[in-house]
């Protein structure tokens, strides 16, 4: 069976891996994001030795995954120092002549989830991670979303909860969803980390307010038939019934279907993939690469 690389290239770490294309990871090593300079050679240093086919990479974001375009393969407009207009594409391609898979991280796990995860067998569905910061991403009939660029499903606004005077962590526009439900959001608005809030917490409540409205937004839009929450806070397994409950509620009955009711438990799951959800997706996108490469060919 014919092996494939992985990238998981996060703003914390980078997570590079081998695997097969029934999405099981056979090696795999991790080590921490510095500079691009740095980072990648040990990338370039991990695939030197190992026969694969072809490079998935599952990237932090925003990226530009828009084949043809002037600046497809670069981190964009990032935070995160040194990496604003790095193309990690092109480096990779100028060592490896191999197929690259590229997308954002969210996107790869939504694609792996799809293709061997908690929505294999849909034809579409939603992946949102909440940890650091929050992010979607989304496989409608068969295919990722893009369109001008990818989509940024965690700095849609919501509604603020009445008790909640927090102003909000997100950047650009502080009480965006990322804003006031990602993890540093939790930690600054109660004092101590969310992993430190006993499950009974208030906080879980107003997390679930934040995060059932993000979800309206999705099914009214997307009309996913399955969606995968995944990400440190969401780890938080308390979160999963709070969650379904609210997001009847803010439905009030106007979307009529079976998995909104009786199987909403089915419908809002974690990911199968656990915290393999990253690098799956990942081999996901160099097995998305090959297939599309053959077809070129044919």
């Amino acid at each position: 069976m014919s092996l494939l690389g992985a990238i998981e290239a996060g703003g914390t770490k980078f997570v590079c891996g081998v695997g097969t294309e029934d999405g099981t990871v056979v090696e795999r090593v991790s080590f921490p994001t510095t500079t691009p300079e740095e980072t990648m050679a040990n990338v370039f240093n991990f695939f030197a030795d190992k026969d694969i086919e072809a490079i998935g990479v599952g990237s932090f974001g925003p990226i530009d995954p828009v084949k043809g375009s002037p600046t497809y393969g670069c981190i964009t407009t990032t935070p995160k120092p040194h990496w604003s207009n790095y193309n990690i594409v092109k480096a990779l391609e100028e060592r490896f002549d191999v197929p690259i898979g590229f997308d954002t991280d969210v996107n790869g796990a939504a694609l792996g989830e799809y293709t061997w995860g908690a929505a294999q067998g849909l034809d579409s569905c939603l992946y949102i991670t909440i940890g650091t910061g929050v992010g979607a991403g989304a496989v409608v009939s068969g295919e990722l979303i893009h369109g001008l660029s990818h989509p940024e499903m965690g700095h849609i606004y919501v509604r603020r909860h009445p008790e909640d005077k927090y102003e909000g962590t997100c950047p650009y526009h502080a009480d965006c969803l990322e804003g006031l439900a990602a993890g540093p959001s939790l930690g600054k608005r109660w004092g101590v980390p969310g992993v430190e809030l006993t499950p009974d917490h208030p906080a879980w409540e107003m997390e679930a307010y934040y995060l059932a409205q993000a979800l309206m937004n999705y099914v009214l839009i997307l009309s996913p038939q399955r969606i995968v929450m995944g990400g440190g806070v969401m780890k938080q397994e308390q979160l999963f019934p709070l969650i379904r409950a609210k997001l009847q509620e803010l439905l009030a009955g106007y979307v009529q279907h079976p998995s909104l009711h009786d199987g909403i438990d089915q419908f809002i799951v974690p990911p199968m993939l656990g915290d393999n959800a990253g690098l799956c997706g990942a081999l996901a996108l160099a097995k998305l690469a090959v297939d599309e490469a053959k077809s070129i060919q044919a």
